[in-house]
C-alpha cells in the first residue's frame, strides 16, 4: 500500500515538474518573440483597427436600414404627388 502511494506521489511530482518546464519554455518563447516589438506601432495599429471597425459597423447599419424601410414606396409616391399638387408654379393669373 505504501509503495503505491510512494510511486503515485513521485509520478505526480515528476508530471508537475515537466508541466512547469513546458510552461516556462512557452513563456520564454513569447518573450523572445515580443522582445524586438515596437509597442508604439502596435498601439497605432490597434487604434486604426478600432476606426475601421466603427466604419464597417456604420456602413452595415446603413445597409440594413436600406432593406427595412419604415415608409413603403406607395406612401412615398402619394406624398410626392401631394407636394406636386399643392406647390404653386410661380405664374400669376390675370392681369
Amino acid at each position: 500500500m505504501y509503495q503505491v502511494l510512494l510511486f503515485t506521489s513521485l509520478g505526480t511530482a515528476f508530471l508537475a515538474f515537466f508541466l512547469c518546464l513546458l510552461s516556462h519554455a512557452r513563456v520564454n518563447k513569447i518573450n523572445r518573440a515580443t522582445k524586438e516589438l515596437d509597442w508604439e506601432a502596435v498601439a497605432n495599429i490597434t487604434g486604426d483597427l478600432a476606426t475601421v471597425k466603427k466604419t464597417v459597423q456604420t456602413l452595415n447599419n446603413r445597409l440594413n436600414g436600406m432593406h427595412s424601410s419604415k415608409i413603403t414606396d406607395e406612401d412615398l409616391i402619394r406624398q410626392f404627388a401631394q407636394q406636386q399638387q399643392t406647390k404653386p408654379n410661380g405664374r400669376m393669373i390675370g392681369g
